[in-house]
């Protein structure tokens, strides 16, 4: 029996009273999922069938996700709407796809900020903050006479302490007094303030869930011992897949390498991990590395990693192929990989401010990934003592087995003792005891004002100015923030509010009754707080720019970069680089240190247009106030590729971000999609769309990913979700050519190609080595080449006129392409302007395949031959 005709039953029966929901819902947990459920999840689905909140605190494995299902039947079985939210788009789209295979797809609606399907669907799943903004500008969001949401699950509650992100999670408690809350966590700590608070403005009962034992109960132990000899016993114990966590990207890294001269898996393990991997496509830096930890056992995961790396570890360990994974405390929210044994490097770590000890909810979160239910007994926690600690335990006991030999009658020298570095963050054995009796922290208020806060809540709709007040009031002194902290949001919003009646934005008039009513004099956008709140002034920025410049390309790619976040790694980079240059440069002109100290303050990244952007601004905001919630951010990432003519590896290379790649892949994706999301056709001219196409590509031949997942949320198939995800998402999925997209392929050639003519007019030997070295056309030849051409030109020309695409020349004949190659010619801009030098090779067809960019393989610099 499906869950729809369940569904159908329970309301076919009369009533569709709660009995008969909750037996029907019962039954197909029975009959289709094979599930009898636990005491803690039948008690949550009555809770929620006779009208309760409820507030779902069990460890991880306990069924959280069925109950929520069940509290969705319910809500359709009484005819209501019910929203389920999620910290993460991705983890929101899964539900979506989820939902629907249960209750059918007219059911299910999704609304991600980005895109919006069937969204007055009964069911509707989307992130915290967009349910926020809904309560916030709907005064009918709880009024199901208006086809209203009436019930909220909450998953992955303790978002609620988050700084950043928390408001939006305390927010609908506050302001949907009619709806029914489902709250669900592993970590939730003491919410019986929380508790009485909800069902206070619910007005119904709320039922606490807590206190359950986990289905695969847990065993901790504390090891002085180095990482490396734990694994081995864990190996030789056979209590693996073990994740070792740590704090520090690169320490990840490091620990794997080290664990790669362990036997983890014999060989007919490591035939089987190669042919799953198949043809799958590592990259050169951190694919090399990757690919040989993952043939031998050990997978690595962190955010810094290109999403397709950390999917190919995900899908390996859920196939059982990986032993050991080393990583951070990331692999959490919304991933389902199977770990046997959990070993947490260290107690302690940094929270971008300083080092300290994990928090008690931090310590619960990591230990709930051990045990693997329906496959483990039990799961293995293991924290390993600090590095100078092991290293004392050593020479102790190397101390003692002196002593035990005999000494020949002198006295042992007692073992010298290491202390801890400088500015260590101590935690030992007790600190782990500590935390593992300990129950997660409660809960912490994160409210937060904003423009657009205010302006939503005047937005309802003309009212009585003392209904927005009283929703202000709700928002503020109903919060759990301390009493000053309530007052102090209060005069922030009142301080605001002035803002915008001053500005004209907010209007007060009087109505025949002589009631003061409050209006908006403009439209606010639709959800815009959400997505690139900053679009609609790069829009109006757009409109600055002369379109018939030569920079006109490139200014609008700076304008749209300044709306997107900063992505530290990579800004951080270009500083140091800058300044490192600069330092040189200063050096060179024989500048006293001192001087050089004070002038080094003043360098920092590139940020074109700042002055114009920063104008422009100011003067939008008079008009836009609610723009003041969000900061300008002028820098070049992708300008900075195109000036430079670099592709994915090149900048990767030149800034030194191996390490971070991943979150340089994810700006690049951020990046193309709000240039070709944000820009309007009309301001599109040829030159900006090839570089729009060309970035379109190369996010995709790096990791195609990031870039599929916003056209699935933004068109989600259900079926084409169900064909991909059966039986395991195939590792190496086909590679997209490279050469399909002719206009994107064509710049990216012309950037490989200017990068060379850039290196040579700079006489960087060592750059161009680098390029084309591999193949045969090294330093020496190199140089032999340019001295002819520097005998008679004083420089070759690298500005607009020598991107020309009139100066490339290519083959693409029958001989040539029978041949597996293109053949090129680069013709080098002298200053007399004669033309009469090139570099001349072919591009390798099957290596452009395989590598995702242009295979250049020079084979000749010289004067033109007449050919």
């Amino acid at each position: 029996m499906s869950l729809q005709q369940a569904l159908e039953r329970a309301r076919a029966n009369g009533t569709g009273g709660a009995d008969e929901a909750f037996a029907a819902f019962e039954e197909w947990a029975l009959e289709e999922r094979g599930l009898q459920l636990y005491p803690a999840q039948e008690e949550a689905v009555l809770g929620i069938t006779l009208g309760s909140n409820v507030i779902l605190a069990t460890p991880t494995g306990t069924g959280k996700s069925l109950v929520a299902i069940g509290a969705h039947f319910i809500a359709l079985v009484e005819g209501r709407r019910t929203v389920y939210t999620a910290p993460i788009k991705a983890l929101v789209s899964e539900k979506f796809f989820d939902l629907v295979e249960v209750f059918g797809a007219e059911r299910v609606g999704m609304i991600t900020g980005d895109s919006s399907i069937n969204s007055d669907a009964p069911i509707l799943c989307c992130t915290a903050e967009i349910l926020a903004n809904l309560a916030i500008r709907d005064k009918n969001v709880d009024n199901p006479e208006t086809g209203g949401i009436t019930q909220v699950i909450m998953d992955e509650f303790h978002y609620y302490a988050d700084p950043d992100r928390g408001w939006a999670w305390q927010v609908p408690l506050l302001l949907m007094h009619d709806a029914q809350f489902l709250l669900m966590s592993a970590t939730l700590g003491d919410v019986t303030e929380l508790a009485s608070d909800l069902s206070d403005a619910t007005g119904r009962d709320t039922a606490l869930v807590t206190g359950v034992e986990r289905p695969v109960p847990l065993s901790f132990s504390y090891e002085v011992a180095p990482a490396h000899e734990v694994v081995e016993q864990l190996i030789a114990d056979r209590e693996t897949p073990a994740y070792l966590v740590h704090f520090n990207q690169s320490h990840a890294v490091e620990q794997a390498q080290a664990l790669a001269s362990i036997k983890i898996v014999d060989r007919a393990g490591r035939d089987e991990i190669a042919a799953a991997i198949g043809e799958f496509r590592f990259s050169t830096g951190f694919g090399n590395t990757l690919s040989r930890l993952v043939r031998s056992g050990i997978g690595v995961h962190h955010a810094g990693m290109l999403p397709r790396y950390r999917r190919l570890v995900e899908q390996l360990a859920q196939r059982g192929l990986l032993r050991v994974i080393c990583g951070t405390d990331t692999l959490g929210v919304g991933i389902n990989v199977p770990i046997r044994t959990v070993v947490i490097t260290a107690l302690t770590k940094f929270d971008g401010e300083k080092m300290r000890r994990l928090s008690a909810r931090e310590f619960h979160q990591i230990s709930g990934r051990a045990g693997r239910a329906g496959y483990d007994t039990e799961g293995d926690v293991i924290a390993l003592a600090p590095e100078h600690e092991i290293e004392n335990a050593k020479a102790v006991a190397k101390a003692a087995a002196k002593a035990s030999a005999g000494t020949g009658g002198k006295k042992a020298k007692p073992a010298k003792k290491k202390s801890a570095p400088q500015g260590f963050v101590a935690w030992s054995e007790q600190t782990f005891e500590k935390l593992i009796s300990s129950e997660p922290e409660p809960l912490v208020s994160r409210m937060r004002v904003t423009h657009a806060m205010v302006l939503g809540v005047i937005g309802r709709g003309e009212e009585w100015e003392g209904e927005a007040l009283n929703t202000m009031q709700m928002l503020f002194f109903d919060s759990h923030e301390p009493r000053a902290a309530q007052f102090a949001h209060a005069r922030t919003a009142l301080s605001i509010f002035r803002t915008l009646r001053n500005g004209g934005i907010v209007e007060i008039h009087e109505d025949e009754r002589g009631q003061r009513l409050l209006r908006l004099t403009v439209e606010l956008q639709a959800n815009f707080a959400l997505n690139q709140p900053l679009s609609p002034f790069a829009l109006a920025a757009i409109e600055l720019l002369d379109p018939e410049s030569e920079s006109y390309p490139l200014d609008v790619i700076s304008i749209i970069e300044a709306t997107l976040e900063n992505p530290r790694a990579i800004v951080r980079a270009q500083e140091h680089r800058a300044r490192g240059e600069a330092v040189a440069a200063m050096k060179a002109e024989g500048i006293e240190y001192e001087e050089r100290m004070e002038l080094l303050e003043a360098i920092t990244y590139p940020q074109p247009l700042k002055e114009l952007l920063d104008e422009a601004f100011h003067e939008y905001v008079k008009e836009v106030p609610w723009a003041r919630d969000y900061e300008l951010r002028p820098k070049s990432i992708v300008r900075d590729m195109v000036e430079r003519a670099f592709g994915f590896r090149d900048l990767v290379s030149f800034y030194q971000l191996g390490r971070a790649e991943g979150g340089v892949l994810r700006y690049l994706s951020d990046a193309y999609r709000a240039i070709e999301r944000t820009v309007p056709e009309q301001a599109k001219n040829p030159a900006l769309e090839e570089l729009i196409d060309w970035l379109g590509e190369l996010v995709r031949q790096v990791d195609s990913s990031l870039i599929d997942e916003w056209n699935e949320l933004a068109n989600p198939d259900p079926e084409a979700h169900r064909a991909t995800t059966a039986g395991g998402i195939d590792l190496a999925p086909p590679a997209r050519s490279v050469l399909t997209n002719e206009r994107a392929f064509g710049v990216m050639l012309r950037n490989a190609l200017f990068r060379r003519v850039q290196a040579a007019a700079f006489e960087r030997y060592a750059e161009l080595a680098e390029l084309d070295g591999p193949h045969g056309f090294g330093e020496q030849r190199w140089r032999d080449a340019l001295a002819g051409y520097y005998t008679e030109y004083d420089e070759i020309r690298t500005d607009t006129d020598a991107r020309a695409a009139a100066l490339l020349e290519i083959d693409r004949s029958a001989d040539a392409q029978a041949a597996g190659v293109w053949k090129f010619r680069q013709v080098l801009l002298d200053p007399a302007g004669d033309r009469d030098w090139a570099i001349e090779g072919v591009i390798d067809l099957e290596a452009t395949e395989a590598e995702g960019e242009p295979a250049v393989r020079v084979q000749r610099v010289g004067p033109l031959t007449g050919e």
